[in-house]
């Protein structure tokens, strides 16, 4: 059966218009007539697809209206519930806002009344520890330096208090018999006796005769003479300057038969300057014995009409420093052959120190050793003061080296062959102070010291025993008291704050425990460094004199003289007689048994101070 052949659709109904109606001229009626027309005429030729695609284009068109209709009408709903919903978060916030502050000031209130009342006991405690440090530093500035009891003598007293507490019978000196060499050793003075004085010392005696016409007894006869009354008083002589002229004669052949010869003359350490070998002398004692800077060395040569400079002074000390170089050499080979050395060190100020800023200070390392009769002193200067020092004055000894805790001396203790000691005296003093400061309350510090005491006790009772005596005695009682010693400090530790004086003191002895006790090994160790803190004294009483040192040889030639000095007091020998005798023989020493009959313990102390008087 054929397709059915689709109707065109009916044309439009023509308009009743005429066309003259038409175009721009025509009337307004027939225009809309006429657009009328052509607009059902245009929709009658539209076909059937035309038609469903405008109608899915409307479709589109209302659902995309009715999509932003219903997006909107959500947005709103939605907007409404997040700000409902938004409220009532906000609102708790407020809430817990409230109550979070509330419970903040009650709790910031009372942390600021707890952090308040903690500050307040803090700066309490360390305003305690501030004071007595304030009271320590008071003390050891101007409270006396000995660390015995206040049971003990006096050192130090002013003269009017000596004056005040003094009798008549104190206004003169005993003297002692003529024939008196030595003296004991002997106990404290009584108070109201007068101290002897050595015998000899050059006497001159001055007799007072009457005349005889006042001898005649008023019955007419002539007095005899039945006695006498001697009265020595001291008497003193004054430094004299005089200048010593050489006069060396020349002797010539009257024929010429040989060269003139000229008489010789005693050598001199100095040769090239006027400065005999006595005024050498002179000079090192009153700068390192009286501790004298040269500048008031200087006015006092200048009061007697002599201009010697300071400068030419120090020239002077280092020449002879640098002459007397091979005695210091000589002492340390003594030295080192010692089976015990201590050792301690001090500062110095350099001025003119190479790499290093002016004022920096520079140290002296004092060493002490040998037997009682032989002891040796020796200083060295150095600018630094590492642990490189003591391994190199120490360097090949092998021995016990007493020290105090210094850390610079680990190194040299750890070498083979060196047992390190460390020092009770320094133990002691950290508790010494405690008590010190306590305004004599008792307390574990003065435990300490009780216990210490008992230890020095032993060594005193046993000071002259012979060593296998003092051993008998180290092992059997101070044994049992370093053991108890130790419980106690094992208890005390956790007790006391680490960083307040008491603690300190516990940390130091803690610490050097090892190296504290082991004196008691032998009985020819010493318990403390004391031996060499008495040597290095001299030095530092001399330091607060001259202050400084220019350059680094002005401070070697200071240790050199320092040495012998202080070996020459060791041994009981004047420093200025033996100098004096040494500066004569120096210049014709040559030979190592030259030098070694120089020491002082190969010359006599009696023979030296005849020489000097007789100079």
């Amino acid at each position: 059966m054929p397709p059915a052949r689709r109707r065109s659709p009916s044309a439009a109904p023509s308009p009743d218009i005429s066309p003259a109606d038409y175009g721009p001229h025509g009337s307004p009626e027939a225009m809309r007539q006429f657009a009328q027309y052509m607009q059902q005429g245009m929709a009658m030729q539209l076909d059937a697809g035309t038609r469903d695609l405008l109608r899915q284009e409307l479709r589109q068109e209302l659902r995309q209206d009715l999509r932003d209709e219903i997006v909107k009408e959500l947005q709103v709903e939605l907007r409404e519930q997040t700000r409902a919903e938004l409220r009532e978060e906000i609102k708790q916030e407020i809430i817990e806002a409230e109550i979070k502050a509330r419970v903040d000031a009650g709790l910031k209130s009372r942390i600021e009344a707890e952090f308040k009342a903690c500050v307040e006991a803090e700066v309490l405690k360390r305003l305690r520890v501030y004071i007595k440090e304030m009271e320590m530093a008071r003390r050891r500035q101007f409270g006396r330096s000995t660390e015995t009891s206040s049971a003990q003598y006096r050192l130090f007293d002013e003269a009017d208090a000596l004056a005040e507490s003094s009798s008549d019978a104190d206004d003169q000196a005993e003297l002692p018999e003529e024939n008196t060499r030595t003296t004991p050793r002997k106990p404290a003075k009584p108070r109201g006796k007068r101290q002897p004085l050595p015998a000899d010392l050059p006497r001159v005696e001055i007799v007072y005769a009457m005349p005889e016409d006042e001898r005649t007894c008023p019955c007419g006869c002539t007095m005899a003479e039945i006695g006498e009354s001697v009265r020595e008083e001291i008497d003193i002589i004054p430094m004299q300057i005089r200048v010593l002229r050489h006069v060396c004669k020349r002797y010539a052949c009257s024929r010429g038969d040989s060269a003139p010869r000229t008489a010789p003359t005693p050598l001199q350490v100095l040769p090239k300057t006027n400065a005999s070998n006595n005024l050498l002398a002179m000079l090192l004692t009153t700068k390192y014995v009286d501790s004298m800077p040269l500048a008031r060395f200087s006015n006092v040569l200048a009061r007697c009409g002599v201009n010697a400079p300071r400068q030419t002074l120090a020239r002077w000390v280092i020449g002879a420093a640098q002459a007397l170089q091979p005695i210091h050499n000589l002492l340390r080979d003594h030295l080192l052959d010692s089976p015990v050395i201590h050792m301690d060190e001090t500062t110095v100020q350099v001025l003119k120190q190479p790499n290093k800023k002016t004022g920096s200070p520079g140290y002296m390392w004092v060493q002490k050793g040998g037997p009682p009769d032989k002891s040796v002193v020796i200083y060295d200067y150095d600018p630094s003061r590492s642990g490189k020092v003591p391994l190199r004055l120490l360097a090949g000894w092998q021995g016990y080296l007493m020290t105090d805790g210094y850390e610079g001396y680990n190194a040299v203790g750890r070498t083979e062959g060196v047992e390190h000691l460390v020092c009770w005296a320094h133990a002691r003093r950290g508790f010494v102070k405690v008590v010190q400061a306590s305004k004599g309350k008792r307390g574990r510090a003065n435990e300490a010291m009780d216990m210490i005491g008992r230890l020095y006790g032993i060594e005193r009772e046993f000071a002259d025993a012979t060593d296998e005596a003092r051993l008998e005695a180290r092992q059997s009682r101070s044994k049992a008291v370093l053991a108890e010693l130790r419980d106690w400090l094992d208890k005390m530790l956790p007790l006391v704050p680490p960083k307040t004086p008491l603690g300190q003191a516990l940390g130091y002895l803690y610490r050097y425990w090892s190296r504290l006790v082991r004196y008691v090994e032998r009985g020819d160790l010493p318990i403390d460094n004391n031996r060499v803190e008495n040597a290095i004294r001299p030095f530092v009483v001399g330091r607060k004199n001259w202050l400084f040192s220019d350059t680094p040889a002005g401070a070697h030639a200071s240790a050199v003289v320092y040495s012998l000095i202080e070996t020459a007091k060791a041994n009981g020998r004047e420093p200025y007689a033996w100098l004096r005798h040494v500066l004569q023989r120096l210049p014709y020493a040559k030979t190592a048994d030259d030098y070694e009959a120089l020491l002082p313990w190969n010359l006599s102390a009696l023979e030296l101070v005849e020489e000097a008087i007789r100079a």
